[in-house]
């Protein structure tokens, strides 16, 4: 007894407190595509020795246990809350104070990419509120979770890859590489296959250092915009006036006319901001994020550019008007009204009745995106309700009527 007893001291002395089999084995199963990616033997070993998954992130599937909701603000809060004027002001005084400071280090990242300074610091200020968001994840361990059990697993296999690679490469410590808990990274929030796709080396280390370096984090987001088509010398967008009695199951992506051809059906623009001839012939798409009881607005190719940083609508108008208030402090010139969203299931359930109907084809997500709003006004058309495009409660008991 007293020998098993030993053995068992022994065996639980070099045994982790929190060893997951499965989990092992699946680090162990990257091997071979990490040697592709020509990662060396050694930081694999060392970089994945005594690595665990956190089971504490959001946005997991674990079996038998219910998802832990990630909490994007951009789907659960109303436009008000998100765009808020106060937050909004604070940051575009801040940034107007950081373009003095890096003038010449943001003209000379406009003249290589296109993209104004006040676009790539509104962007840091979303992401990181100017470097004082403090991102405490390790992103290795992040990237590795999400990759094992996340909900999005071959897409985060990937950038574990890429995170190793990165550090394989040497551009950042093991203990620099902190990450948000979805697992970007520095400055201004890039996943490790970005950083190596769009990292710029401004004085030439050897490194694009997206971590401390203001300049070179800047620059590899403009780098990226640039890369997704960012159009030189235009604008993300214009607030607007839409005509008495438009209909709002226009005012989404497919719809497109010129921004021309929208003044001629009596668009206007809302705060006095010129549209140049130059301008008049580039397409534009509608959009109403709070439907009738806020802005609109007029959405051209850098619009959309932007949300290939980040697909939500509200995240490329929070970045969009804050880039407009940097360069001159105007609110918006319609306010948001004070409005309820439905609870996430309540507009899931919205959109499966939508799909029943042939409304909608999109994502079932419980998200009141152009698409759905959309959808939701086609809905009231057809059944002769008040066109809105709103997941109101009203139109939810409707739906639930029959």
């Amino acid at each position: 007894m007293r020998r098993l007893l030993i053995a068992l001291a022994l065996t639980l002395a070099v045994t982790p407190a929190h060893a997951d089999p499965g989990f092992d084995r699946w680090l162990a199963a990257q091997w071979p595509a990490a040697q592709q990616l020509g990662i060396s033997r050694a930081t694999y070993e060392r970089e994945t020795r005594g690595l665990e998954p956190d089971y504490g992130l959001p946005d997991l599937a674990i079996p038998g246990k219910p998802k832990k909701p990630d909490g994007q603000a951009e789907f659960v809060q109303t436009p008000a809350a998100y765009v808020s004027d106060a937050t909004i002001g604070k940051l575009a005084a801040r940034g107007r104070q950081i373009a003095r400071q890096y003038a010449g280090e943001l003209s000379a990242i406009e003249k290589r990419f296109g993209v104004p300074g006040s676009v790539v610091l509104a962007i840091w200020a979303r992401e990181t509120a100017y470097g004082t968001a403090k991102l405490n994840y390790d992103a290795l361990r992040v990237l590795a979770t999400q990759g094992y059990v996340g909900r999005r697993k071959e897409q985060f296999r990937e950038e574990f890859l890429y995170a190793l690679k990165v550090l394989d490469e040497g551009h950042v410590s093991r203990g620099q590489m902190k990450s948000s808990w979805a697992g970007a990274m520095g400055l201004t929030q890039f996943l490790p296959s970005d950083y190596l796709r769009y990292g710029v080396d401004l004085d030439g280390d050897g490194t694009a250092n997206i971590w401390t370096s203001v300049p070179e984090a800047l620059a590899a987001t403009a780098s990226l915009l640039a890369e997704k088509g960012w159009q030189r010398g235009k604008r993300w967008g214009y607030e607007v006036r839409v005509p008495r009695g438009f209909d709002c199951t226009q005012a989404e992506p497919d719809v497109t006319a010129s921004i021309g051809e929208w003044l001629k059906r009596g668009v206007t623009i809302a705060d006095g901001r010129k549209v140049p001839a130059s301008a008049l012939a580039d397409e534009a798409s509608i959009i109403m994020p709070a439907g009738p009881f806020g802005p609109a607005f007029l959405t051209p190719k850098n619009y959309f550019v932007l949300k290939g940083y980040n697909f939500a609508d509200l995240y490329v108008l929070f970045v969009g008007h804050l880039a407009d208030r940097i360069e001159d402090d105007r609110p918006f010139a319609q306010g948001w009204q004070d409005i309820r969203l439905v609870k996430t299931r309540d507009l899931e359930y919205m959109q499966k009745v939508l799909t029943q109907r042939g409304f909608y084809d999109e994502k079932i997500d419980g998200k009141a995106g152009m698409k759905t709003r959309a959808a939701l006004g086609a809905y009231q058309k057809a059944n002769g309700l008040a066109l809105d495009c709103w997941p109101t409660q009203a139109l939810l008991e409707h739906m639930r009527g029959g």
